[in-house]
């Protein structure tokens, strides 16, 4: 099998490492994380007008029409640079969403706003209670008036505290934990009965919890089928299990490429730490374990379109395992390697790991996907 980047592939690369490498060195970003917003309005308007915030949205919609291997390639850069902008949520996942599912009016009012860098978006669907589990809603969506009702908390919102909307999931009948009965709604995040919390994650990004108390919203801003919106939930998190898997690489090789650099540079004893052979052991298995990663991202990304619900899912179980395992294990090394000043937040090492880690955690754990791995049969179900 080819993976080698096609020419515009291989652009896109250059484009987006050339502007984040010039945007994005350390001390940059310090001061980006330190301002009010988080993140950079001005960055993002450059994404807009290198085309990112569009890619996957069609030309209509002022996109360029990119796949999954163009969004994996944008997330990679993205990870390595530690980018702060609120990419995932709204182009992955808020924008992803209507991309996939909305109607046509949905499209042209927010998917043109988006790619021009006029909109951020959210993506709340966790509750308190519900851990990983996507069908667990307790916000409901009552009809009232023609439209609907909508109450409920949502957790840990990314971007939900900057977001100009928010897609929210609320079940609309049935029990907490039923997989029938779900709605995906396109909510005004200003409107009447929306309150926000915000707070800075523990890897620096933005997030919030969100109260929605008599929020109504119209009956054309529902998304896809109402009461049959778990299989739209599923594909929505797919993708940015997919998209994380593309970031998680992007921070796996900037971890390996710096402890690498720390050991050929170190001094010890009167010599470089690096010609120690039990420490190249170790950098050597960082770069096999980040490799690992890396594998099982181009087959998530390859998978993420994958029309049978089943045989995508296990494959984003699959990749999602081997992303945290290689996440940690590259991360406790990188730390390790670089003795005290690793244990600093002085050192962008550090940074980098607490992505990592964040990453582990989001649509599920390395140990809760390694399960239902297991319970969906593994590989050898689908062999």
């Amino acid at each position: 099998m080819d993976f080698e980047f096609s020419e515009e592939q291989q652009l896109l690369k250059d484009s987006i490492e050339g502007l984040l490498g010039d945007k994005y060195d350390f001390e940059t970003r310090k001061k980006i994380l330190a301002s009010s917003d988080g993140w950079s309005r001005e960055i993002w308007k450059q994404y807009a007008e290198l085309g990112v915030l569009g890619l996957p949205f069609s030309e209509a919609h002022g996109g360029i029409e990119g796949g999954p291997v163009e969004t994996m390639i944008v997330m990679a850069a993205m990870g390595n640079a530690l980018a702060l902008e609120p990419y995932l949520p709204t182009v992955v996942l808020a924008g992803g969403s209507i991309r996939r599912f909305g109607s046509d009016a949905q499209k042209d009012k927010y998917l043109p706003e988006i790619a021009a860098g006029n909109l951020t978006g959210a993506f709340a669907h966790t509750e308190r209670q519900s851990r990983y589990d996507l069908f667990d809603v307790k916000t409901t969506a009552k009809a009232a008036g023609g439209g609907f009702i909508l109450d409920g908390q949502k957790n840990v919102v990314l971007n939900g505290d900057q977001a100009d909307f928010i897609v929210v999931t609320a079940r609309v009948s049935g029990n907490q934990r039923d997989k029938d009965g779900l709605g995906l709604f396109i909510v005004d995040a200003k409107a009447e009965g929306v309150s926000r919390r915000g707070y800075r994650t523990q890897d620096g990004l933005s997030a919030a919890e969100i109260q929605f108390s008599g929020v109504k919203v119209a009956a054309d801003q529902v998304i896809g089928k109402l009461g049959a919106a778990y299989p739209l939930i599923e594909q929505v998190v797919d993708d940015g299990i997919a998209a994380l898997c593309g970031e998680a690489v992007g921070v796996l090789s900037a971890l390996t490429e710096a402890t690498t650099d720390y050991l050929r540079t170190r001094k010890q004893f009167g010599v470089n730490i690096g010609s120690f052979q039990v420490l190249q052991h170790r950098n050597v298995e960082m770069l096999i374990a980040a490799e690992q990663a890396k594998s099982m991202t181009f087959l998530a990304t390859m998978m993420v379109n994958e029309p049978d619900a089943a045989t995508r899912r296990k494959t984003m179980s699959a990749a999602k395992t081997q992303i945290g395992r290689s996440a940690q294990f590259v991360g406790e090394q990188a730390i390790q390697l670089h003795g005290g000043i690793g244990m600093t937040m002085e050192l962008k090492v550090g940074h980098w790991f607490k992505r990592a880690t964040a990453i582990d955690i989001q649509f599920g754990d390395a140990d809760y996907h390694l399960e239902q791995f297991g319970n969906m049969g593994g590989f050898e179900s689908a062999a």
